[in-house]
């Protein structure tokens, strides 16, 4: 009996008897990845928003209100992005630890484009796509380090070598992309909409436009003329449209031209949810604009 006490005190006092794992839910893939990585070995985080889903309107289902009901922290990238969360987090998660990354400190944000309004309603003028920056996702990541170990203090030591993993292999994603996009010409590509930004800011890659101002906006007769004279002058040589969405827009812009199309996805749609998703969502937007404008 007192070889079973001094063992289970021993073992608590050197912290091999870990408690039940905190339930964490993050909003999208990409954020839901990077969140698994400072989670490896301790627990799995719960995806809100599933490949798919409509990450600006969506509908709760009863599963996901039950994971917004039990989660002792929600990491989210903010209202700007997902309008309709803001509600069920108070109702659902009154008692949960929140992390609004938009609100993280230390980055630099964009502001919406010309033409978007309407998204004031979102929360504010911020484009919430500051994932697609590696460098952003490092501030990120160290909240999300920080914020784990504040509400899990007894795993702060797996959450802190885990987002120095996390950081070193954010660092190797800039260089790998860099070095796919070294000889790739800006200004000849458009974008199905205004989301990719922060990508094209971190590499110098810099847009012809979009088709959109939104994914939830049409493009306007006289905004599709002009680009369509744009493609025609081969100002243009690439037309990009959302990854499992339509292509009427790219193929009525590059028809009777030798522009090309491709599709292109900023959240993950295709891709497994996980540690891994992050890197592959962003290696393969570089993939698809290397193919698409190179020559």
């Amino acid at each position: 009996m007192r070889l079973t006490l001094l063992t289970s005190a021993l073992t608590a006092a050197t912290g091999l008897v870990h408690a039940e794992p905190i339930q964490v839910v993050a909003d999208i893939a990409p954020i839901h990845s990077l969140v698994a990585q400072v989670m490896d070995g301790v627990g799995t985080p719960n995806l809100l928003v599933p490949p798919g889903a409509e990450v600006h309107d969506l509908a709760l289902r009863p599963s996901d209100a039950r994971k917004l009901a039990q989660a002792d922290l929600v990491i989210w990238v903010g209202a700007e992005l997902t309008p309709w969360l803001t509600d069920p987090l108070n109702a659902l998660a009154p008692g949960a630890g929140t992390l609004t990354l938009l609100q993280v400190p230390g980055w630099i944000s964009r502001p919406l484009a010309e033409g978007r309004d309407h998204d004031t309603a979102r929360g504010g003028h911020i484009d919430p796509h500051a994932w697609l920056d590696p460098e952003i996702s490092k501030f990120w990541v160290q909240a999300i380090r920080d914020t784990l170990s504040t509400t899990d203090p007894g795993n702060a030591a797996a959450y802190s070598a885990n987002a120095d993993r996390a950081l070193a292999g954010l660092s190797s994603l800039r260089s790998q992309i860099s070095a796919t996009l070294a000889e790739v010409p800006g200004g000849t590509w458009l974008a199905p909409h205004d989301a990719f930004g922060y990508f094209a800011d971190r590499f110098d890659l810099p847009s012809g436009g979009a088709v959109a101002t939104s994914d939830d906006q049409a493009p306007g007769p006289a905004h599709l003329a002009a680009l369509r004279d744009k493609v025609i002058a081969g100002d243009i040589t690439c037309v990009l449209s959302e990854t499992s969405g339509p292509t009427d827009y790219a193929e009525v812009l590059v028809d009777g031209t030798t522009a090309r199309t491709a599709q292109i996805d900023d959240i993950g749609l295709a891709l497994e949810p996980g540690p891994q998703l992050y890197a592959n969502l962003l290696k393969g937007i570089a993939t698809t604009l290397a193919d698409c404008i190179g020559d």
